[in-house]
């Protein structure tokens, strides 16, 4: 696929192929941004901000629906990631209040067998992370999407950003179900210990050594 070039949207999230996120628009940079995409029927790039930058691979966004528009512009819109993407070149010719854009090669995945054990151990350690955080037992994994099921775990669990910006640059299902193996088998031992704590602190301390 030969390279695009895209508005760009730097923010503290990291946006997955198949996951929804809801944005609200304020900037004028980006209600022009809105603007554009919906009158051309075009995506936008989200990237993860970081301290010193930008990262350099990001996940394109398309407009599902604007929810709510305000009387002074700003507006609230729903979005769904499509396809990750490396950024070859950023325009800065422009000031800084302008909209950002960049010149980026979508990426696609290696082809290659997932190991069915790996896959399985995955979606039990989702499901009791997802039930210690959220105190709810998770009905939703099985949606009918053809979206990998390592994008649609790391979507839904309040992971940290950096980790889930490593399953987002990650190029084969395999590596990204065996990474997040191995980041919730450490995760999951601290959830329960603050799930301990939490029950304990309800009771007004009884029970506490």
């Amino acid at each position: 696929m030969s390279p695009a070039r895209l508005p760009l949207f730097p923010l503290n999230v990291v946006l997955l192929p198949g996951a929804d996120m809801p944005l609200h628009i304020f900037e004028p940079r980006y209600r022009q941004m809105v603007r554009e995409c919906l009158h051309a029927k075009t995506l936008f790039g989200m990237l993860l901000a970081l301290p010193n930058g930008i990262a350099g691979t990001g996940c394109t966004a398309e407009i599902l629906e604007v929810t709510n528009r305000y009387d002074d512009g700003r507006c609230d819109i729903l979005t769904i990631g499509r396809e990750p993407f490396r950024v070859i070149e950023v325009f800065s010719d422009e000031p800084l209040d302008t909209l950002l854009r960049g010149e980026v090669d979508y990426l696609e995945d290696r082809a290659g067998p997932v190991n069915p054990r790996v896959s399985r151990e995955l979606v039990e350690l989702y499901e009791t992370c997802h039930t210690l955080v959220f105190d709810d037992y998770p009905r939703d994994l099985d949606s009918g999407t053809e979206t990998p099921i390592s994008y649609r775990i790391a979507a839904k669990l309040p992971m940290d950003l950096l980790w889930k910006q490593r399953v987002l640059e990650l190029r084969s299902e395999a590596e990204r179900e065996e990474r997040l193996v191995a980041y919730l088998r450490e995760w999951a031992p601290h959830l329960q210990r603050a799930d301990t704590v939490r029950a304990r602190a309800a009771s007004n301390g009884h029970g506490l050594n």
